[in-house]
């Protein structure tokens, strides 16, 4: 196969017309896929279904002679703090244990700085003329809705090999208007980078003009690594703090990949300045959260090691999955020269960047072909990919039989795209 710019009118003609073809016979497959988000599969859920066998003993509803049935505790099972602190490497008593969703935690957050402030905030965000917000892209598209229903204006951030731009970051944070960053270290959705060591000293060094400038460190993907082993990474809350900015940054990680999607435990870990502030605020809302559940993960996750070693039966799961897509593309689409992609070894996703205009082209002819995906610019602050470029791949759904017939579906569309662009 020659790349796809140097074939005449003629050759391109006469590919397309081939691929035409085979578009036609998929779409007579009725087939309905689903790769549109990092969704954990039926194999995985199974794997840890034996989740709900525990607590059958009076003993097992008691942890540190606290009853977890009762309300009460307002931060979380002292156990649960303990379990998520060494999984995040920071401090138990910098750690909050929430309910089953990082996502909540992390709006909820954004809500409270709306309508109180933060800790070092001058006044309400609710009342300052402009909050601009920093949105590193390709990116989270929950992230981006939820500072985007605030009224936030929105600032792309590009991403890098090792991160977001710290440059433009820098530069950036000099408008006191700016008051944060999303951020997702380690294998960031979509792309799969790991933030650098250089990336993350520079992060936790900003000297922001906003008093209340502050880092929502999305740690979703802190122990999902598919292939390899574990991979440390380093707890941003202690850069922060010797940086003299301890109370710079709040992270958030959950379950929601390790055990049950839904029917997981999240949390948030700061400064314990910021956690005794954010927890005056949440009293009045809720006299505590789900601390059975908070007990059975304890039970069943045990600590970090357990933990671990849970994860790598879910990367023997997921890594035949990835290399079903990265191997197609590799073989279907490398020698053509119409998109690059990410190679990640961990998270849930592979970021594909496609010939510049023919993203929602694809994602167009792939759902009239029964897959769907995640919609063309989501990746993007306003859903507004200015490239038209950067596709989300999602494998983590389908069984591999079903990934690989998806993913064939996406290459035939992913090449008529291109080929329309470049004129047949």
């Amino acid at each position: 196969m020659k790349p796809y710019t140097q074939l005449t009118q003629a050759e391109r003609s006469e590919e397309y017309a081939r691929l035409q073809q085979e578009f036609i016979a998929l779409k007579a497959k009725g087939l309905s896929l689903n790769m549109a988000r990092g969704k954990p599969g039926k194999a995985q859920l199974d794997l840890v279904s034996d989740l709900f066998g525990l607590m059958q003993r009076p003993e097992d509803y008691v942890s540190g002679g606290i009853d977890v049935r009762n309300y009460g505790e307002m931060s979380g099972v002292p156990a649960a703090r303990k379990l998520f602190a060494e999984i995040l490497d920071c401090k138990p008593e910098q750690v909050f244990v929430g309910g089953n969703s990082s996502l909540q935690l992390m709006y909820d957050t954004v809500a409270r700085a709306y309508t109180h402030g933060l800790l070092h905030s001058p006044r309400p965000w609710c009342r300052e003329e402009t909050v601009k917000w920093l949105c590193p892209s390709p990116g989270y598209d929950r992230h981006f809705k939820i500072t985007e229903v605030f009224g936030f204006q929105l600032i792309t951030i590009p991403m890098t090999p090792q991160g977001p731009d710290m440059n433009a970051v820098e530069e950036a944070v000099k408008d006191p208007a700016v008051k944060g960053i999303w951020c997702v270290p380690k294998y960031s959705n979509p792309d799969g980078i790991i933030y650098s060591d250089e990336t993350i000293r520079r992060m936790a060094a900003l000297s922001p003009a906003a008093p209340d400038f502050t880092i929502l460190w999305d740690n979703a993907y802190c122990v999902h690594e598919f292939e390899g082993d574990y991979v440390p990474f380093p707890d941003i809350l202690s850069l922060c703090e010797k940086a003299g900015r301890p109370d710079m940054v709040i992270e958030f990680a959950s379950t929601s990949k390790i055990t049950l999607p839904g029917a997981g435990v999240a949390c948030f870990a700061c400064s314990q300045a910021n956690l005794a502030y954010l927890e005056s605020l949440l009293v009045p809302q809720i006299i505590s959260f789900d601390k059975v559940n908070q007990q059975r993960h304890v039970l069943y996750l045990q600590d970090k090691a357990h933990t671990l070693a849970l994860m790598k039966k879910h990367a023997a799961i997921m890594a035949p999955k990835f290399r079903a897509v990265v191997d197609t593309l590799d073989r279907e689409i490398a020698p053509l020269e119409i998109a690059s992609w990410q190679r990640p070894k961990g998270g849930y996703f592979v970021s594909l960047n496609a010939m510049p205009g023919t993203a929602k082209r694809t994602l167009a002819l792939c759902k009239e072909a029964g897959v769907t995906m995640t919609g063309a610019g989501a990746t993007f602050p306003y859903g507004k990919d200015p490239q038209d470029s950067n596709i989300r791949i999602a494998p983590s759904l389908p069984p591999v039989e079903e990934l690989e017939q998806a993913i064939a579906v996406f290459c035939v569309c992913l090449r008529m795209a291109a080929l329309e662009r470049l004129g047949v």
